[in-house]
């Protein structure tokens, strides 16, 4: 007696997989993160992240003009900031005429319609590489809140459409979306790092910005007091519920892959957009074992995407992003 249905019916060509295939990836899922530096005309390679760069302005421009051209519709911004305007509050952040607000207005100015987010975040303009003020060896985390709600009132100021807070300090969802409605931002957006974990996936993205925790007596050595323990399922859905309180209107998951199970419980439980950071870490492990030859690049490449999509991710971070316009179009 032979099976009525036959399962491999609908894999037997191409054309029959891609017509009834439940995930789909488009220029749309993409959130590209780009890296900003001072100076003219730099393009500097980041060593653990090969074939991925700090840009200038100058050059911000033309690569934003090619995100658009490619399709890809928003970028998430971040800047190394020079050694000697780091300090323990974060003052640099504020500045009006700094290299975040500048990167702003340029992204703006070349591409209007570009969909503008910003890294709300201490650690940048940190002399210690934390994402709050230091005392006693502790982290502050109200006088810290402060701070990252006139970062972002300042952010706003300069035309960014989305703050990203990416701290994970208590409370300060509502602080930004108080100061942004007091200060008139009543349309700026929220995208919070709502379930963000004390990852080892970090290091390259902390060379990219010279970030990391320093190494000195009474300064903590890791980020573990305020981002989340990795072993824990039930906090991320404590976390991502009440930032959502507090006025967020997009939730993150980061990092990406060790961390589906928690994007699909956070889809299943909440009702605003979910987004995913595909890390630094696991970005350079892909590329590292294609350099060695070890693994089919492309092939990988979009797998991972589309795990992360069928996990639930409505919006995709991903140093990936261009990687996979030129897979699909090739």
């Amino acid at each position: 007696m032979y099976p009525l249905r036959r399962n491999r019916r609908l894999r037997a060509n191409e054309a029959i997989r891609s017509l009834v295939r439940e995930t789909t990836i488009s220029p749309n899922d993409f959130l590209v993160p780009l890296f900003v530096v001072e100076g003219k005309n730099v393009k500097e390679e980041i060593a653990s992240m090969p074939n991925y760069y700090r840009y200038s302005l100058d050059l911000l421009e033309k690569e934003v003009k090619g995100l658009w051209n490619m399709g890809l519709k928003s970028v998430l911004l971040f800047v190394k900031v020079p050694d000697h305007l780091k300090d323990n509050k974060g003052a640099e952040a504020l500045n009006a005429n700094g290299l975040m607000q500048r990167a702003i207005k340029t992204v703006k100015n070349a591409c209007p319609e570009m969909l503008v987010m910003t890294d709300v975040a201490f650690d940048p303009y940190s002399a210690y590489g934390h994402d709050g003020i230091i005392e006693n060896g502790i982290i502050l985390n109200d006088e810290s809140v402060d701070m990252l709600a006139q970062m972002s009132v300042s952010h706003a100021n300069a035309g960014a459409d989305f703050v990203a807070p990416s701290d994970m300090m208590d409370g300060r969802i509502l602080a930004i979306r108080e100061a942004l409605e007091d200060e008139g931002f009543t349309d700026t957006g929220i995208m919070s790092y709502s379930a963000k974990y004390a990852s080892a996936f970090y290091g390259p993205f902390r060379d990219a910005l010279d970030s990391a925790p320093v190494n000195m007596k009474n300064i903590p050595k890791d980020k573990k007091t305020y981002q989340m323990d990795f072993a824990n399922r039930f906090e991320a859905i404590r976390e991502t519920e009440m930032d959502i309180d507090e006025g967020a209107d997009i939730v993150m998951v980061k990092p990406g892959l060790c961390y589906l199970d928690i994007v699909r419980e956070i889809k299943n439980t909440v009702d605003v957009p979910v987004a995913v950071y595909q890390v630094s870490g696991e970005y350079a492990m892909v590329k590292a074992a294609a350099e060695k030859g070890w693994l089919d690049h492309d092939a990988v490449v979009m797998e991972q995407i589309t795990a992360i999509k069928r996990a639930g991710a409505d919006v995709i971070a991903s140093y990936f992003a261009k990687d996979v316009m030129r897979i699909m179009n090739s």
